[in-house]
């Protein structure tokens, strides 16, 4: 009866509940604490208004780090993993600029912008969140384990998916939904016409949210 009041029709219900046993949660959750890991339902309080807002809000958020950034008004942050000098630069720039303004910069912890971007942020008032496309107890990219780790200290690392899940090229375009979803607005750093930012751009139009670019060059 709790999942039909929840909007699961057929023999989802039943299918669930037979799966979902005592010994499998008490396992799942065992396996969450021994990792560091909390989650937050679509039920929970603290779910942020305006993912719920979305399309297809996930219906779990797996989290570690500092659980307050996700209720703070943010801005995601997205880009090419092969950035220019340029676009290294006016990303660091305009990640430190919002964050000291208060607006926590979430991005995808992918290498090249998503990263720069995390780490100007990172230290600043607004913080950073990282919405990652694995379980989180995998790390992807490889070369991002220490800012991976360094954003489950001080900023906010989320994902939908559950401990064990490994990276596959369809959990990307699924997990650039969050990041916008996440976010008052979408800022594509650089990017070219194949990239996978301009997924997360139109996620956030979807949503009604204002998505922006930087040209070239400000400086």
């Amino acid at each position: 009866e709790e999942w039909e009041n929840i909007g699961l029709k057929g023999t989802l219900p039943v299918n669930l509940s037979s799966m979902f046993t005592e010994d499998w949660i008490t396992t799942r959750y065992s396996l969450m604490e021994e990792s560091g890991v909390a989650m937050l339902t679509v039920l929970d309080k603290e779910y942020p208004s305006l993912l719920k807002e979305t399309a297809q809000p996930p219906w779990v958020i797996y989290y570690r780090g500092r659980l307050e950034l996700i209720s703070r008004p943010s801005v995601a942050m997205v880009g090419t993993r092969v950035p220019t000098a340029y676009g290294r630069k006016v990303g660091s720039i305009l990640a430190e600029e919002l964050s000291d303004a208060g607006l926590a910069v979430v991005s995808g912890l992918a290498r090249g912008i998503d990263s720069v971007c995390h780490e100007a942020a990172l230290a600043r008032r607004g913080g950073t969140i990282a919405v990652v496309a694995t379980g989180m107890d995998k790390v992807y990219p490889p070369e991002n384990r220490e800012l991976l780790r360094q954003i489950a200290q001080d900023g906010l690392v989320i994902s939908e998916y559950p401990i064990g899940t490994k990276s596959h090229p369809g959990l990307f375009p699924q997990r650039n939904r969050i990041i916008a979803g996440l976010s008052l607005g979408t800022i594509v750093v650089e990017a070219d016409s194949r990239s996978g930012s301009l997924i997360t751009s139109d996620a956030a139009l979807e949503a009604g949210r204002d998505v922006f670019a930087v040209p070239g060059p400000i400086t």
